[in-house]
């Protein structure tokens, strides 16, 4: 994938893939008395902010969790407020996006996803598919162990069908068949809101992510939260298992 990088100040070093937990939004409506509604509607625009922020400061890939799996439990008129927004954002901001070097791809379980949205977003992704300023990737409707059950489903149906040898599975086959495939795995995992778990996201391309946490609800997050998450990244030695020297 071809990207354009940019200089970051010294001494920071500059993580290749972010990924963010996008945590808060029912939270920072109900501070004010506001619909829950509202809280995405507001998340919206910040993930708009930072995806500007991302670019600006150099990140090459951005991956934003918007919408799990389990998200589908909650009330039907916010999983239409949902789906309104991603309708909104891929309709009205993507002529936007594409103007200013924006890639986007949608991970996630598409076939739970209405008709015309899967429109949509397969024009996007052809409409950005030769940018290169970032690549955003919207996680929606998306599980990491729904997303390692569909590839362990794709290696057995291979095997079965005589395209595959046991011998043939490792570590590289495997990520061959998740959704994120042929995109490097996560440096920076950032989650909003202020609580410190991992919510099924990324599972298995986060075995070695750096993970920075913060109170700031998502609504409220900025680019000089973004900065501070990357300065505390750079402040990290990543060891991969290593012993320290």
């Amino acid at each position: 994938m071809a990207v354009r990088t940019r200089a970051f100040p010294a001494p920071l070093s500059l993580p290749r893939h972010v990924a963010v937990t996008m945590d808060g939004n029912g939270r920072w409506a109900a501070a004010r008395g506001l619909p829950r509604a509202t809280g995405h509607a507001r998340g919206a625009e910040a993930a708009r902010a930072t995806v500007r922020a991302a670019t600006e400061l150099g990140i090459e890939i951005l991956t934003l969790y918007s919408f799990s799996s389990e998200n589908w439990r909650r009330s039907v008129e916010e999983v239409n407020d949902l789906l309104g927004l991603l309708r909104y954002y891929l309709g009205r901001e993507l002529d936007d996006m594409h103007r200013n070097g924006v890639r986007l791809r949608m991970i996630g379980e598409r076939d739970r996803l209405p008709a015309d949205l899967c429109q949509r977003i397969v024009h996007a992704e052809a409409l950005t598919a030769a940018n290169d300023a970032i690549l955003v990737q919207v996680a929606f409707s998306y599980g990491g162990r729904g997303e390692i059950v569909r590839a362990a489903r794709g290696l057995v149906e291979d095997g079965a069908a005589g395209r595959l040898l046991p011998g043939d599975i490792d570590e590289a086959a495997f990520a061959a068949r998740l959704d994120t495939a042929g995109i490097p795995d996560p440096d920076l995992m950032i989650r909003t809101g202020g609580e410190m778990r991992i919510s099924n996201f990324l599972l298995w391309q986060a075995a070695y992510a750096e993970f920075v946490f913060t109170d700031r609800l998502w609504p409220d997050f900025s680019k000089s939260d973004l900065e501070e998450a990357l300065a505390e990244f750079s402040r990290r030695e990543r060891r991969y298992g290593a012993r320290a020297a």
